[in-house]
């Protein structure tokens, strides 16, 4: 199993939701985060003086699937987040060693 982390852009994240829950999707973790990359945030002037934001809000999609769905996933979210601008995010892919089910104890890929 693999956990796929997608930070994109806020505007982003209905079209993403729902073009994964139809790609059948069981199950996702969707978080409000702020950070920055290439962007690297923007400068506003307070009171007269130069302040630079940093810190660029967007949308963490967390997702476990089964190894052979991975390239299918991740072309959809290439799909719906990518707009050709910096700022449009990042896909990170890990493997996971184990999921267990609180409710029944069950273990693995029934407990996805």
């Amino acid at each position: 199993m693999k956990r796929i982390t997608a930070i994109v852009r806020p505007e982003k994240m209905e079209v993403l939701k729902e073009a994964l829950f139809a790609e059948n999707v069981r199950g996702m973790t969707i978080s409000q985060v702020n950070g920055c990359g290439n962007q690297h945030g923007w400068k506003e002037y307070y009171r007269g003086t130069e302040v630079l934001l940093n810190m660029v809000p967007k949308v963490k999609f967390e997702i476990v699937v089964e190894d052979h769905e991975v390239d299918d996933i991740v072309e959809v979210m290439l799909a719906c987040a990518r707009t050709g601008e910096v700022g449009d995010g990042k896909i990170f892919i890990s493997p996971i060693e184990e999921v267990i089910r609180i409710r029944t104890g069950e273990r693995g890929s029934q407990a996805v």
